[in-house]
Order: structure tokens, then C-alpha cells, then sequence
């Protein structure tokens, strides 16, 4: 039927062929795609390594084995019979080379093998830019010396952007590789607290990482024979600034863990799924080793191996903080509020002024945490510290401990609606909705931070963080709603205050500023305890467990006289460390004998008169204590 030299199209023939070649042409495309994943894959892993043999290179003290000369060693451009020092930096520069090639080609195949348009062309641009500077910073370590043993500042400096610049080339490797391999594009607007939280976190991370590079370098150019001969120079005033450095480096790594793991958390939430989820659990878990291996470092001095080892978790929590952003921010990603407990959007229904804004920072509560930074200021100075710095550290330490209040409102606005005391907050009302909250709470802490840093240092300004921190984390995440210790524990970020203020005005932390911490810890429970027993209903209604609800009256109360005492007592130690006078002696039996008379009252009558007594005194108790330490010292 279908003869020979019919016109009639064969069923199998010119379209058939067509349709075929078109699917062998979009298999091809896709195993190209495939193939240039894995190589920009490839490309990271090597990037890693070569920026490890970099620290390799500084940690020996090898880079100024090829003398001054650059691209050429020692003026060869391949040294023969070199010595050790040479042959490390030497290979250095080669596998650097190597890296170059790498990035370049990666650029190259991108714009070849991915349609107009598709991010991984623009992660490749990026990664070859920071490739190009990446060069140029590592040419000017050694083209200015800045190599062995300088000590100069400005090697500190190349030193922080060469970190720096390592990590941005990181992370435009890390995404080209993600979005090779399917990762959606990212959406950047419109992300509100998620989008903040992270792009703190990145700061974070990237300050906390170029504080770990200068650390480094201290370790390396001035080595001590242990722990305490570290920590001993490091407040030694006069010392060179890199061994005074090496103290604060794991204040700002616990800082910045604390608040990684908590913006990793709130992402997975406002941005379920299960990429998202797992990033956050494998951050928590990584940088808890971290933290680990950065003790391990300190105990061991800071061996080359450890060195290495430390650098590599810093790299790998980086990437992992990419990953968890990616995810969070692709577009498409499943996008929720922050919940009441029904599940109903909280959104603020409008009208919000800034008298509802003050309300959130809880203006009452952090007045008595601010008199005690700045009457430490007083105490650390011996005197008036300066109008400019004590207006400085007001307006940062209120707005720090603002933040961290803000913060605290949007979390357990669910239990403050159910609470007397509370049901009036501006996140009850909804006149501020969890999102408008929680941006206010970024700005002012981020603001705060810089205040602080700007006006008075940088150990100051990471001291306020970390009570945020502790507040925001320890405090309200983990402990409020799991134990009865938890103001016992949580109740630390209180104490940090009178450090901030201490930082402020030395710039390093003595016994006497450690005292200070401690006296507040310690009379933290009495105080807190007294107002629980006062509304203890309340607690016991929306199931927190504070001492009253788990243990009972009588326990609490023995609990408050135990702590009074120690509060006395250590209100005590700067007497015999010669650090106050008479002035505070007389005064402070006074406030200490009054304490402990109002806690055994509280104990042979734990009713609700002799508890609010107990709660007003414990305040002004706090209030007239320092107020004596900061006369006394001054005088």
C-alpha cells in the first residue's frame, strides 16, 4: 500500500527524527549541566584546601620563603635545591595558580553551557572577581613584607581582608555549585526578619572569622608557655595589641555562636522544610564543635595541626550558614509568621506609636541594668569617665538591652496574654505584630553594637551582645519553660552589665569587674524568686516552671536566704582585695545586714506583704551598693 515513489511521509521518518534529535540534544544539556556541577563542586573543595595550606603557609612562619619576589620565587620561577620555607610557600603559590586556572575555566564553561540569565553565571563572575583580589591581597603580603615575623598593624589588617575576601570567594563558589545543581534562585526582597537575621549572621560570622585570622597571628608571633601566661598578657596594659586581642577572640566566638544557632533556628521556622531544618540542626552541631575545638586549641597552645583543624570548621560552618540561606531565601520556599498558639497569623492591626515601641523595650526593667553599667564606669574610671563616653554607653547599652527585651516580648507573647502583669504588652495587643517586633529588635541591637564599638571599644560592644544573647537563647528559647533553674542560670545575662561598662572605660576585664558579675548573679534569685512568689499564680497557669510552681513556698524561700547570704558575702571581696575603703564598708553592712533581716522575715512568714517587701528592697539594695562602690572609688 505504501509503494515506492509515493509522497506520503513514513510514520517513522523526518519528524520522528527530529523529535529524536531534540531529546538527544536536551540529554545532552543535561549531562553537560551535570558535569559542570560536579566541577564547580570540585572547584570549591580545591579552593578549601588551597586556602588551608595558606594558613599552613602562615602558621610555620614560610611566608617569606621565596624572599620579596613575586610572581617569581626568589627570582626564580621554579627554585632550585630550596629549603623547607621555600618549598611550603612555593607550593603555595602553585596550587593558588592552580586555583586560578580553576575559576577562570569554571567562568568559561558557565557562560558556554547555561542559558542567559541562569545564576550560576553570575555566582562564576563573582567567584573569578573575588578570585582576581584574592590574588592581589596575598601579592601584597609579600611584596610589603608583611610576611614571617612582622609584627606591624598593618599586617593585622591584610590579614583581616585577606580572611575576608577568602570567605566571599567561598560563598560565590558555594552558590554557583548550588545553583549548578538545581538550587533555585534566591528572592531577596521582602524576606523581613529572615532576611535580617541572616545578614547579621553573615556579619557575624565574617567578624568572628577575621577576629580568629588576628588571633592567629598573635599565637604564632608572640607564643606563651600556657593558658594562664595568655590569659595574664593579654590584660597586661602595654602589651603588644595582637597578645591583647587573643582574649577577646573567644568572647566574640561565643557571642556569635549563640546568636548563629538562634538565626538558624527562626529561619527553619519562618521557612520550613526539611533542607532548612536540617541546616539549622547541623549548624547547632557543628559550632558546638567548634567551640570545642577552639578549647582544645587554647589548651594545647595552638599547634600548627589545630590551627588547620580550627580554620576548616570556621570554612565548614560558613558554607553550611550559605546553605541554610539558600534555602531559606530560594524562591518559592514555603513562607510562614510567627504563630500564636491557635496557629492565627500575628500580624499588628496598626496605630502603633512610639510610646509602643518604649513599651517593648520594657524601659522600667532596664533601668536598674543600666545604673549598674554606668555607676561601673564610675567605679572602673575612680571617677567621672567622660560626659561623651557615659552618654554613649547609655544610649548602646539601653538600646542593646531594648533588643533583647523586644525580642523576648514576641516569644512569649503566648503566656503573656494568659498573665495579669503582662496582658497589656504591645504584642498582646497586636499593636505590634511579631514581624515589625522582631525588625525593630535587629536594628537596635545591630545600632547598638556599633554605638558601643564606635564610642568605646570593641570588647564592650561584645559584651553587651553576649547579654543579649544569653537573655534572648539561654534564658528565653531553651531554659524559661524546661526548669526551675532557669533564672539561676539564664539570669547571668543581668550580670553582664557592669562588665560593659567596665570594657568601656579600660578596655580589658579585671578580678574586681569579675566581682561585679558575680554579685549580680548571685542577687539575681533573691530578687526574681521574691516577685515569683508574688505571682505565682500566674506562672502556674501558663505552666513555667519557676521555683514557687515546682518546688514550693517553703523551698523557695530557703532557696532566697541561701542566696542573700552569698550576695552578702561576696559584696564583701573588694574590701579585702583593698579596691574600696570605709565608705563602703559602713554601707555596705548596713544594705547587706537589712538583706538578710528582710529574707529571714520572707522565710518565718512567706506571704505575699513580706515577699513584695523583700522584691522593692532587693532593688534599691542593688541601686545603693553600687552607688557606694562608685562614690568610694572616686573619692
Amino acid at each position: 500500500m505504501w509503494g515506492e515513489g509515493t509522497n506520503v511521509p513514513h510514520p517513522r521518518g523526518p519528524l520522528f527524527g527530529r523529535m529524536k534529535g531534540a531529546s538527544a540534544l536536551g540529554k545532552g544539556a543535561a549531562m553537560s549541566q551535570t558535569w559542570l556541577s560536579r566541577y564547580a563542586w570540585g572547584v570549591l573543595v580545591w579552593n578549601i584546601l588551597v586556602a588551608l595550606w595558606g594558613a599552613f603557609v602562615r602558621a610555620t612562619g614560610s611566608g617569606a620563603g621565596c624572599g620579596s619576589h613575586w610572581p617569581t620565587c626568589n627570582g626564580e620561577i621554579i627554585p632550585r635545591a630550596p629549603q623547607v620555607e621555600t618549598l611550603i610557600e612555593f607550593t603555595h603559590r602553585a596550587t593558588s595558580g592552580l586555583a586560578f586556572l580553576s575559576v577562570l575555566a569554571l567562568l568559561a564553561l558557565s557562560l558556554r553551557l547555561l542559558p542567559k540569565g541562569h545564576p550560576a553565571r553570575f555566582g562564576a563572575g563573582l567567584a573569578f572577581l573575588f578570585m582576581i583580589t584574592e590574588s592581589l591581597v596575598g601579592a601584597s603580603l609579600v611584596l610589603f613584607g608583611w610576611v614571617a615575623h612582622n609584627v606591624s598593624p598593618e599586617r593585622a589588617v591584610v590579614q583581616m581582608v585577606h580572611l575576608a575576601n577568602t570567605y566571599f570567594l567561598l560563598a560565590a563558589l558555594t552558590l554557583t555549585a548550588w545553583w549548578a545543581s538545581g538550587g533555585a534562585p534566591l528572592r531577596l526582597r521582602g524576606q523581613g526578619a529572615v532576611g535580617l537575621a541572616l545578614l547579621l549572621g553573615f556579619l557575624a560570622l565574617l567578624f568572628l572569622g577575621m577576629s580568629g585570622a588576628v588571633t592567629a597571628l598573635g599565637d604564632l608571633l608572640f607564643p606563651v608557655r600556657n593558658t594562664l601566661e595568655a590569659l595574664e598578657r593579654s590584660l597586661t596594659p602595654g602589651e603588644h595589641f595582637l597578645v591583647r586581642l587573643r582574649v577577646l577572640h573567644p568572647l566574640i566566638a561565643v557571642s556569635v555562636g549563640l546568636y548563629v544557632v538562634f538565626a538558624g533556628y527562626l529561619v527553619a521556622h519562618l521557612r520550613p522544610s526539611e533542607k532548612t531544618r536540617l541546616f539549622a540542626h547541623l549548624l547547632a552541631y557543628l559550632y558546638g564543635a567548634q567551640l570545642l575545638a577552639g578549647l582544645v586549641n587554647v589548651a594545647l597552645k595552638a599547634p600548627v595541626w589545630m590551627q588547620i583543624l580550627h580554620l576548616f570548621l570556621a570554612y565548614a560552618i560558613w558554607i553550611l550558614f550559605l546553605f541554610l540561606a539558600a534555602s531559606a531565601l530560594a524562591q518559592g520556599a514555603r513562607r510562614v509568621e510567627l504563630c500564636e498558639g491557635g496557629g492565627e497569623v500575628h500580624r499588628g492591626t496598626g496605630g502603633a506609636t512610639w510610646k509602643d515601641y518604649l513599651a517593648l523595650t520594657k524601659p522600667r526593667v532596664i533601668s536598674l541594668l543600666l545604673l549598674t553599667t554606668l555607676l561601673s564606669m564610675i567605679i572602673a574610671a575612680q571617677g567621672w569617665p567622660g560626659t561623651g563616653l557615659f552618654l554613649l554607653v547609655a544610649l548602646g547599652g539601653y538600646m542593646m538591652a531594648g533588643a533583647a527585651n523586644a525580642i523576648n516580648m514576641v516569644v512569649d507573647r503566648d503566656i503573656d496574654a494568659r498573665m495579669k502583669r503582662t496582658a497589656q504588652r504591645p504584642t498582646v495587643t497586636q499593636k505590634i505584630g511579631s514581624r515589625e517586633a522582631l525588625l525593630f529588635a535587629f536594628v537596635l541591637a545591630l545600632l547598638a553594637f556599633l554605638f558601643l564599638w564606635w564610642g568605646a571599644n570593641l570588647l564592650a560592644a561584645t559584651l553587651a551582645l553576649m547579654g543579649l544573647i544569653w537573655y534572648v537563647l539561654v534564658y528565653t528559647f531553651y531554659l524559661k519553660r524546661r526548669t526551675w533553674q532557669n533564672i539561676v542560670i539564664g539570669g547571668a545575662a543581668g550580670a553582664f552589665p557592669p562588665l560593659v561598662g567596665w570594657a568601656a572605660v579600660t578596655g580589658e576585664l579585671n578580678l574586681f569587674a569579675w566581682y561585679l558579675f558575680a554579685l549580680i548573679f548571685f542577687w539575681t534569685p533573691v530578687h526574681f524568686w521574691a516577685l515569683a512568689l508574688m505571682i505565682q499564680d500566674d506562672y502556674r497557669a501558663v505552666g513555667v516552671p519557676m521555683l514557687p510552681v515546682v518546688l514550693g513556698e517553703r523551698v523557695t524561700v530557703m532557696q532566697i536566704a541561701l542566696y542573700a547570704l552569698l550576695t552578702a558575702m561576696i559584696s564583701l571581696m573588694p574590701l579585702f582585695m583593698g579596691e574600696l575603703g570605709l565608705l563602703y564598708l559602713v554601707l555596705s553592712l548596713v544594705l547587706n545586714g537589712l538583706l538578710i533581716l528582710k529574707s529571714l522575715a520572707l522565710y518565718r512568714q512567706p506571704e505575699r506583704r513580706t515577699a513584695v517587701s523583700l522584691y522593692k528592697y532587693s532593688m534599691l539594695y542593688l541601686a545603693l551598693l553600687f552607688l557606694g562602690m562608685a562614690v568610694d572609688r572616686a573619692l
